[in-house]
């Protein structure tokens, strides 16, 4: 049962240096972010595939059957907040701290998934685990500030973030409780409290003998530590309970329930309020329209990172989600990493084919400053551009996809891109 930690331990490392050399580049041959929850929510229910699908519901059935295995193994950011842990109780030697299982987790996770189901990502950005570690290794100063934040309660009450304030955690939490397989304490336990002391979300109780699995994130380091295998991971034997929901509860949830409905009409009201003021921008191919992409993309700048010609930018105070800026360069015809890359369905996963047939802007050729040397029509990759001697270029509007090949081959500043209400296929 020991050599379970360990298996834990090695998984974890394993997703943690493959989420990070996605955000770094170095490869991206196994969607680790595929599998990240609300992402795949996302992408479920925005950009539905059957393969989305079957993964949402293996990530499920796993936390029904085994309890909050993801945050143990599967987020990054869960996984980073073990390091710092593990740094600071090897550093201090201090012991982890107990902690409560507060009930305005329920209500903050009610506004965040109910603005989301709304229409809006707007809440999502600021809170959810993936986002913020997406944003930490972009270096936003969102994700940085709000990684650091963390990492402080991390220093003061551990795994507390996961145990009482992430919308995702919470969730999982509340399936975890009907979860057969569960961290119990046998009858072979002497309440030395080893595994109370060393627990970094504190869901034990070693003199009652009772463990908190929904705040539980099956770290599986009270077996690890436990001197007399007294702590076990599996179908716990059966023992009398008498089920009871006191008025506190009920109060609860019927106030988590209303505040969740009244968050839906929020999120409906701020998916339209938020686009008013934004400015016409150019997105990735498979963005759709800019109301659209502003209120699904979460901003965790995967794709950013993994753009070979850096034209896709962050978020900025014009427009609060990823977009092109093609005075960076082209997008090239022949790439669809972007796609690719998005774990979330914002960006549509295209072909090839399709790419190459998206209209994600219109070109405009300035006749005053053209010296009809033709780079333009040389560059253009669907031939959009003709020339003939002596004449200046003609743009066919109908074939132009926008990618700015030829205001990139342009050196007289002769040719501009602007954005188009909303993305077509040619």
């Amino acid at each position: 049962m020991k050599n379970i930690y360990k298996i834990r331990l090695i998984l974890a490392a394993i997703v943690f240096t493959i989420a990070v050399a996605g955000f770094c580049k170095v490869f991206y041959g196994v969607k680790i972010f595929d599998i990240q929850f609300m992402p795949l929510i996302q992408r479920v229910f925005i950009d539905f595939s059957v393969i989305a699908l079957i993964l949402f519901l293996i990530v499920l059935g796993v936390t029904i059957f085994y309890g909050r295995i993801y945050c143990s193994v599967v987020c990054p950011l869960g996984i980073l907040q073990e390091i710092v842990g593990f740094l600071k109780h090897k550093l201090t030697k201090k012991q982890c701290n107990k902690q409560i299982n507060f009930p305005a987790k329920y209500f903050i996770s009610a506004i965040v998934w109910g603005i989301l189901v709304g229409g809006s990502s707007v809440a999502i950005r600021y809170i959810e685990p993936y986002t913020i570690f997406g944003s930490l290794m972009s270096l936003t100063i969102l994700g940085i500030s709000a990684a650091f934040i963390i990492m402080c309660l991390v220093l003061i009450k551990d795994r507390i973030f996961c145990t009482n304030i992430c919308p995702v955690g919470t969730i999982l939490g509340l399936i975890s409780k009907v979860a057969p397989n569960k961290i119990y304490i046998s009858d072979v336990c002497v309440s030395c409290g080893q595994c109370e002391r060393n627990c970094p979300s504190g869901c034990i109780n070693s003199q009652e003998k009772m463990v908190n699995n929904e705040t539980c994130i099956k770290c599986l380091k009270c077996i690890e530590i436990c001197p007399k295998g007294g702590i076990k991971y599996g179908i716990e034997p059966k023992k009398e309970k008498k089920f009871s929901l006191k008025r506190r509860q009920l109060i609860i949830a019927g106030t988590v329930i209303a505040l969740f409905g009244s968050m839906i009409k929020t999120g409906t009201i701020l998916k339209d309020k938020i686009v008013e003021k934004i400015k016409d921008v150019i997105l990735p191919p498979g963005s759709g329209d800019k109301e659209r992409f502003l209120n699904t993309c979460l901003n965790c700048n995967l794709c950013v990172e993994n753009c070979p010609n850096k034209i896709i930018v962050k978020a900025d105070d014009e427009y609060g989600a990823v977009h092109i800026d093609n005075t960076k360069g082209l997008c090239k015809f022949d790439c669809k990493k972007c796609s690719e890359v998005c774990p979330s369905g914002a960006i549509k996963r295209l072909s090839l084919e399709d790419k190459q047939k998206t209209r994600i802007a219109m070109a405009m050729i300035k006749d005053d400053k053209c010296v009809k040397c033709g780079r333009c029509v040389e560059a253009c990759p669907v031939h959009a551009i003709i020339k003939e001697n002596g004449q200046l270029p003609v743009l066919n509007a109908l074939k132009c996809i926008g990618c700015g090949a030829c205001k990139s081959a342009c050196h007289f500043d002769a040719i501009e891109v602007f954005p188009i209400k909303e993305q077509k296929m040619l």
